[in-house]
């Protein structure tokens, strides 16, 4: 079966407002039966760089889920509040 992956690349700039961000997303997620993977922050760079120092990986069951939880009310209320946290560079795979 095949999974969606959204992956964040992530630099905040806010950590308060980030706390505030993170606190809500999971709630956004559940509607469209996503998990979080993992967040993490970056140790080594062992082959070229990234600008970004976390990342976040969420699962998801399909692609379409990744499309309607973006395009969802409830997350896009949130975009503003993404915005003044961090600079966030959200990627979509399927594996």
């Amino acid at each position: 079966m095949t999974h969606a992956f959204l992956v964040g690349n992530i630099t905040v700039k806010n950590p308060q407002k980030w706390a505030d961000y993170t606190r809500q997303v999971p709630g956004t997620l559940a509607p469209w039966g996503a998990e979080l993977v993992f967040r993490g922050k970056q140790v080594a760079a062992f082959a070229g760089g990234s600008p970004h120092a976390d990342i976040v990986v969420i699962r998801f069951p399909h692609v379409a889920a990744v499309n309607g939880w973006f395009a969802s009310a409830a997350y896009q209320a949130l975009i503003p509040l993404r915005q003044q946290a961090a600079e966030v560079v959200l990627l979509c795979y399927e594996g």
